[in-house]
């Protein structure tokens, strides 16, 4: 599983307040922390006013670099803030996010060739998150075509099909993993992400429902995911599930993952 730690996000009120403070010591912990707990690329995202955010996901950038050496993955919805603070980073991982939403394929989508730069798509448009399936397969194809323009392959792209909260969706679980199924069917080397932490807001118990989801999605096949690597819960649940489906010869990353403290009971 690639795991793109989320835990540097502005919209988080202490990352927030860090932010504010320009508290290096904070951020740079969590980065690490995060690097610890297994997260393949380090999510960095501002979230503060427009006239901000540039100058702030440079610092960012910069606090994360210097604490670890996880790839990157820069975070923001305005595609001329990721490109604005591009040529700051170290080395190549991934930028989050395209979609076919405006034209942030036209102005992301460029900086990635030549390179072994990674991107997170979208599944949405200028009218928002498709409700059906055939429509975001429809839209992964526009952005996967676009990427091929500029020698981006599929195993370069991870596709994020938007989960919904199931409070608002009943048929939500069912419909990601048809999407999840539909993408990979199509594109075998593209990779499928997600928050999946989204299918449970506004229930109670979210714990339950979000590992749950997530032994799910791994079976229609999602191998990828935005969410926070220390959560025992979840990394717990990614070990067990690819143990179970076959994916993990002779249970041998579960058994590392047990003996180096990331699964199981936390010992005092």
């Amino acid at each position: 599983m690639i795991i793109i730690g989320e835990k540097i996000n502005g919209t988080i009120p202490v990352v927030k307040e860090a932010i504010e403070k320009r508290n290096t010591s904070f951020i740079a912990d969590r980065a690490v922390k995060q690097t610890e707990a297994g997260a393949s690329f380090i999510d960095v995202c501002a979230s503060t006013a427009p006239e901000y955010e540039i100058e702030t996901l440079k610092w960012l950038m910069e606090v994360v670099q210097d604490a670890t050496d996880t790839p990157l993955c820069i975070d923001s919805p305005n595609p001329r803030v990721i490109e604005a603070v591009f040529k700051y980073a170290n080395k190549p991982g991934m930028i989050n996010s395209i979609s076919e939403e405006g034209d942030k394929c036209e102005v992301l989508l460029p900086l990635m060739e030549g390179n072994t730069w990674e991107v997170v798509g979208l599944t949405c448009d200028d009218r928002g998150i498709p409700s059906d399936v055939q429509t975001k397969v429809d839209i992964t194809k526009i952005m996967v075509e676009k990427a091929a323009k500029y020698g981006i392959t599929p195993d370069r792209i991870h596709i994020d099909p938007c989960v919904m909260a199931l409070s608002t969706e009943n048929n939500t679980m069912l419909n990601f993993t048809s999407e999840i199924k539909a993408i990979r069917e199509l594109y075998p080397t593209i990779h499928v992400t997600g928050a999946i932490s989204n299918i449970s807001f506004g229930l109670p118990v979210r714990a339950l429902l979000n590992k749950t989801a997530m032994a799910f999605a791994i079976q229609a096949g999602m191998d990828s995911a935005v969410m926070d690597p220390m959560n025992r819960d979840m990394m717990e649940t990614i070990f067990a599930t690819y143990a179970l489906m076959g994916k993990d010869r002779h249970c041998r990353k579960y058994s590392k993952a047990f003996r180096a403290g990331q699964i199981g009971l936390v010992l005092k």
